[in-house]
């Protein structure tokens, strides 16, 4: 009995002990916060201390918005609303703002008559089924997942051809929301926008184009579109420039749009004038043009017996006008009515023309002139023919050739005039002629410089006589016109 008792005592000490043991192996288990971090006994057992013991510290209140528990659809409560419908559904219209930075304008094409420009388009409203509790008042942001589940403005370009988002590396779409309720919803847009413009000064114009924005579906009674910030809403890049266009101003406007079929909706209009680089017209276009014209001028000092140099001069200018004015016809619209660079380029066609024709008008009145000249000529030798009596053979042939001045050949009137009597005819057949032999030779020999002379002379008359009257009053007549109606065009259009 005594060793069954003493059996049972060992038995419960060794109970007690495992009990006992087990017992401080779990109070001395690890402890670890939900941020990862390891936290002894010690240490927990100090900052209980501290807390019951030590002076009250006041605690930040946590913030809802931070919280990892919560989910952005239990915060914004996205599945209790329906988002279909826009807030305040059944009551007035909600206010949408709206204010725009325009990034850049990529190109301007007269051939489409269009612009494509890139901006950041921002809307504001407020749907009090977005609100939530923040202590900070702190936003919200999120990017384009959340625009499928909630409302936003369906606004569209008005006469767009072509838009898209930019979604490298993904979708350029933004979306902020404060507690209030209140919205921020921006996007990246490039738009490529019909522009009605007038060419009828160019290239000495101005376009000005606009780039519309509305809401599809819903009328001035429901939504109500307008500018932010009025006229600085609209901010754009001061790096902004274009090749051939200088942008002058960038403005807005908005104005009301009926539609016979749906109603009145609200409009907002970004409207920018641009005004066209001139000098690079005037490189291509113009000064070609102008030489053109002053190189048909050069025919007038040409010989008007010289017809293949001033005709392929004159078709030259003819053709060379007509691929300026080709070409330039080529990178514009099929417009119906007359430009300012048309007006230029053919009156200056018709200059070249002109001169072709001038040239025309020469030779057919110097053939004219020439054949009725040749009649006379004919006529009157054929009435009166010349008479060599009392002349010798050599002193004929002396004068004929032109060894004898102007006054000498007056002086022989006198033979044609007074009949030589037989007795002196027989003394000249008799005699021999030493005293007009040593005559003839010695003026010839005297004459041999001064002939020289008068054939240069007579060449440089003969010049002087071959410029018809036409060309005379063409060289004035021509660039006189054509620098009156640069003065004309110049005033006018600049």
């Amino acid at each position: 009995m005594p060793y069954l008792t003493k059996h049972l005592i060992l038995s419960l000490l060794l109970l007690c002990l495992v009990v006992t043991g087990g017992c401080r192996k779990h109070g001395h288990r690890v402890r670890r916060s939900w941020t990862g971090s390891v936290e002894s006994p010690t240490q927990t057992n100090t900052q209980t201390q501290t807390v019951k013991h030590g002076p009250s510290i006041a605690k930040k209140p946590p913030d809802v918005t931070k919280s990892r528990k919560v989910k952005t659809e239990h915060l914004l409560r996205v599945d209790d609303h329906d988002f279909t419908m826009r807030p305040g559904f059944g009551g007035p219209a909600i206010p949408v703002g709206v204010d725009v930075q325009v990034e850049s304008l990529d190109s301007i094409s007269e051939v489409d008559m269009d612009f494509t420009m890139t901006l950041y388009l921002r809307h504001y409203w407020k749907d009090e089924r977005l609100t939530f509790t923040s202590s900070i008042n702190k936003s919200m942001t999120f990017d384009g997942r959340l625009v499928k589940k909630i409302w936003v403005p369906d606004v569209f370009f008005v006469h767009s051809k072509r838009s898209f988002i930019h979604d490298t590396t993904t979708d350029n779409i933004m979306l902020r929301v404060f507690p209030d309720g209140h919205v921020l919803y921006s996007l990246r847009v490039t738009v490529t926008a019909a522009c009605n413009m007038d060419f009828s000064r160019f290239p000495l114009d101005s376009q000005t184009c606009s780039l519309e924005l509305e809401s599809y579906a819903y009328t001035d009674e429901d939504l109500m579109l307008y500018w932010k910030s009025g006229d600085e809403s609209l901010s754009t890049d001061d790096r902004i420039s274009l090749s051939q266009f200088l942008i002058q101003k960038f403005h807005t406007t908005s104005r009301l749009a009926f539609y016979s079929s749906t109603g009145w909706y609200n409009r907002l209009y970004i409207n920018f004038t641009l005004r066209r680089h001139i000098f690079f017209f005037l490189l291509q276009t113009y000064f070609p043009a102008t030489l053109m014209v002053m190189l048909s001028w050069v025919s007038f000092w040409i010989d008007r017996r010289a017809v293949p140099a001033r005709v392929s001069l004159g078709i030259t200018t003819v053709l060379t006008m007509s691929t300026i004015i080709t070409g330039v016809n080529a990178s514009m619209p099929r417009v119906s009515y007359i430009k300012a660079v048309d007006i230029y380029l053919w009156v200056s066609f018709v200059f070249v023309f002109l001169s072709v024709l001038e040239y025309a008008a020469v030779n057919y009145l110097s053939t004219v002139q020439d054949r009725r000249e040749r009649k006379m000529r004919e006529r009157a030798r054929s009435q009166s023919l010349p008479c060599t009596c009392g002349i010798s053979q050599t002193r004929t042939m002396t004068m004929l050739d032109g060894t004898y001045s102007e006054a000498d050949t007056n002086s022989l009137a006198g033979y044609t005039e007074e009949p030589m009597s037989p007795d002196m005819e027989q003394e000249e057949m008799h005699e021999v002629p030493e005293k007009p032999e040593h005559m003839v030779v010695h003026l010839s020999v005297s004459s041999e410089s001064t002939n020289t002379k008068k054939k240069k002379s007579m060449r440089a008359l003969n010049i002087i006589q071959n410029t018809h009257a036409i060309d005379k009053y063409s060289r004035m007549i021509f660039p006189g016109s054509y620098i009156f109606f640069n003065l004309i065009y110049w005033s006018v259009y600049c």
